[in-house]
């Protein structure tokens, strides 16, 4: 599964996740113009994202298409908070000692 992301190309995966937007943007109820007022994006920004004409999406853009479909919480995916390394606890650990 990993490697079939990594043989893609950056577009290739942004194409992916536009169809996918698309598919959560429909199930959500909600329509591009609905979006496009709730993100203060273009319907055309929108569309071009979905249909995967437009593959130089900003992080800042799909920060506020995930927040207009009120999915803004997916965004801890991304990257989520890593847990404390070991060394760390180690060192924490002696100095309680």
């Amino acid at each position: 599964m990993y490697d079939e992301l990594y043989a893609q190309s950056g577009s290739d995966l942004i194409r992916q996740l536009g169809k996918r937007y698309s598919d959560y943007r429909k199930r959500m109820g909600f329509t591009q113009k609905e979006v496009s007022a709730k993100s203060g994006l273009s319907v055309f920004t929108i569309s071009s994202f979905e249909n995967g004409s437009s593959t130089g999406l900003t992080m800042a853009t799909f920060i506020k298409l995930l927040r207009a479909i009120e999915f803004l919480e997916e965004i801890e995916k991304l990257l989520p908070e890593l847990p404390e390394s070991p060394r760390a606890l180690f060192m924490k650990q002696q100095k309680q000692k």
